[in-house]
């Protein structure tokens, strides 16, 4: 049986480009980033969805893979899956800033531990959080709204006629604000639980300055601290659950449409 090379070449392109768009998302999504996911496993998933998807699509009108417009297109939609997956781990260190905010507030902030995700130090709390928050991902099927929403992304931008405007960039960049405004709205009981601790310490300074305020406010800080993640840790999968809707939202309509 004689196959004719246009046959391979369009079957080559077909599965080229979507697997760069595919290939982006895994790149830039949760879990699959981490430094200590095995890169063959990242490519052999990503090989497998584009195998998925490769039938819902049409031909793609490409008669050259290796010329200078293919290589640009990859680099498109290279750059369309990693958005998409970027949104997801925008989403979860919203709870990495959430974890830091309060080390840093509680004096829990010297106890850091290296992040296998990044390869930097992190403070244990953040880190506590950023598993939590990583956990709760996986547990609500979210990996697998973000499958709906790479596949969904072939029918908003196909591929070679398809792509962000400069406005949908700029609304991936201004929802970085609601990171900051979810991490600071997290952070709000240990704000104020050690507020009213150092206005305490002020009053006892003040009604007898021959106390040591240093060595003792600083133990009673870190206790006010673990005391007010413990009584909070309920609202932590509200926070996980309202932060996860808004980068949904986000992701339905830079894709205009969204998967049922």
């Amino acid at each position: 049986m004689d196959i004719l090379a246009t046959t391979i070449t369009q079957f080559l392109v077909d599965l080229t480009l979507p697997f760069m768009r595919v290939v982006g998302m895994f790149t830039a999504m949760v879990g699959f980033s981490a430094r200590n996911v095995n890169p063959r496993v990242r490519v052999m998933l990503a090989v497998f969805v584009t195998l998925l998807v490769m039938p819902m699509m049409e031909p793609i009108p490409i008669t050259q893979l290796l010329s200078v417009g293919s290589f640009l297109l990859i680099i498109q939609q290279l750059l369309i899956g990693i958005a998409i997956g970027f949104l997801s781990s925008l989403m979860l260190n919203t709870f990495v800033l959430a974890g830091q905010i309060l080390a840093m507030q509680t004096g829990l902030g010297f106890a850091s531990i290296v992040d296998p995700v990044n390869g930097i130090n992190v403070p244990a709390v953040g880190q506590f959080y950023l598993i939590l928050a990583t956990l709760l991902f996986w547990a609500m099927d979210c990996h697998l709204i973000m499958l709906q929403m790479i596949a969904a992304s072939f029918e908003a931008f196909p591929v070679g006629s398809g792509w962000f405007t400069g406005e949908q960039f700029r609304e991936i960049a201004h929802w970085g604000s609601y990171m900051f405004l979810a991490a600071v709205t997290m952070s709000l009981a240990p704000i104020m639980s050690l507020l009213v601790v150092n206005l305490s310490f002020g009053v006892m300074t003040k009604a007898a300055p021959q106390l040591n305020i240093f060595s003792l406010g600083f133990a009673i800080a870190q206790k006010v601290g673990f005391v007010v993640m413990w009584v909070t840790i309920g609202n932590f999968i509200y926070h996980f659950e309202s932060q996860w809707d808004r980068a949904q939202l986000l992701m339905c309509q830079l894709l205009r449409v969204c998967p049922p």
